[in-house]
């Protein structure tokens, strides 16, 4: 969050000395100083946000400049409300999740500074546009913004322009202008002892390399299969077929916030059928973990429109997996030599 805001001053501070009223800001309705306010809005309400832990809606305060602050000031304030958001971004913890609408009504604290993020870029190319300076952020900044909250969107060669494509700001060669469009924070089912949170591009990322993802994981954990599953998210997302609500879930404890498997969808349905899979750590197994996941990931892709089948594949040798399927309710559709396919129908 430092980091977008410092480049955004430091691309914006060498024109403080020009009109910010009177010129308009990029393809934005707004003048350059309307959306210098608007980015200033959105980090301090971003920050209030996630510090009140709001769960119904945003809360309700606006801020306006003092009568005579001058664009060295704007630029004073968007530095401080920077600041703010960044302190709440550390100083939350990471199961927290605050109101946000789009599109679950909900984000965690790397949401809200992805979206941060993402508004301080995109209005600073909006004011830099307008005024007719250069302005590219670091490649890195704009990856963040990517792999969190666009994660619908095909990566390009290079970050900075697909960002901008993706937002209606600018083109890309071999894809079709974006005329409407909205970020996309990650999907979150709850049961009776579990969290399960859709893992972002970045999180999979992070696991298919050995990383934990940025949870908190039982000892045993992460194992082999989630490994695996976030390889093939990873691809999906390359490849622009990735849909966070038909990929992966990581298991998190409700109490104690750790990691204990992960479950999923190997992609979106296909004539009203979907298939799933699952994972869970060694140190979770036993407790009944799996099968809560499995009967509340079940019922709400059920409970989507068009989907009328849930199918699982087991190991015949795989015992417990199958005394899973079966607890959550499957029947068993067919066999081979050493697969057995499960069915929950709606």
């Amino acid at each position: 969050m430092e980091e977008a805001v410092a480049h955004c001053v430091a691309a914006l501070g060498t024109v403080t000395d020009r009109d910010w009223e009177g010129v308009g800001a990029g393809r934005l309705e707004w003048d350059c100083r309307r959306t210098a306010l608007h980015m200033a809005e959105d980090l301090i309400g971003y920050a209030g946000q996630l510090a009140g832990r709001a769960t119904e809606g945003y809360a309700p305060f606006e801020i306006a400049f003092e009568e005579g602050t001058d664009n060295a000031g704007v630029l004073r304030v968007i530095t401080t409300t920077g600041a703010l958001l960044a302190a709440a971004v550390r100083t939350t913890p990471r199961a927290v999740r605050a109101f946000h609408p789009y599109p679950f009504r909900h984000a965690n604290r790397e949401g809200f500074a992805a979206m941060g993020v993402a508004e301080v870029l995109l209005h600073t190319h909006d004011i830099a546009e307008g005024l007719g300076i250069a302005h590219e952020p670091p490649a890195e900044l704009c990856d963040f913004v990517l792999t969190r909250i666009f994660p619908t969107v095909r990566p390009g060669p290079d970050p900075w322009p697909t960002l901008l494509w993706a937002t209606g700001r600018g083109d890309l060669p071999g894809r079709a202008p974006v005329t409407r469009w909205r970020w996309s924070n990650n999907p979150v089912l709850r049961s009776e002892r579990l969290v399960l949170e859709g893992v972002t591009p970045a999180a999979a990322a992070d696991l298919a390399l050995g990383g934990d993802g940025g949870f908190d994981w039982v000892p045993s954990g992460p194992f082999d299969g989630t490994r695996e599953g976030a390889g093939i998210l990873v691809k999906q997302y390359e490849e622009g077929v990735f849909r966070p609500e038909w990929a992966m879930y990581v298991l998190v404890g409700s109490e104690d916030d750790r990691a204990v498997g992960a479950m999923g969808f190997h992609g979106a349905p296909v004539d009203g059928e979907v298939e799933i899979g699952y994972d869970l750590s060694v140190d979770a197994r036993g407790r009944g973990y799996a099968t809560e996941a499995l009967r509340t990931l079940s019922a709400w892709a059920l409970a989507q429109d068009g989907v009328h089948t849930v199918r699982a594949v087991v190991e015949r040798r795989n015992t417990p997996s199958r005394n899973v399927v079966t607890r959550a309710g499957f029947t068993q559709v067919s066999e081979d030599e050493g697969q057995i396919a499960y069915a929950l129908r709606g």
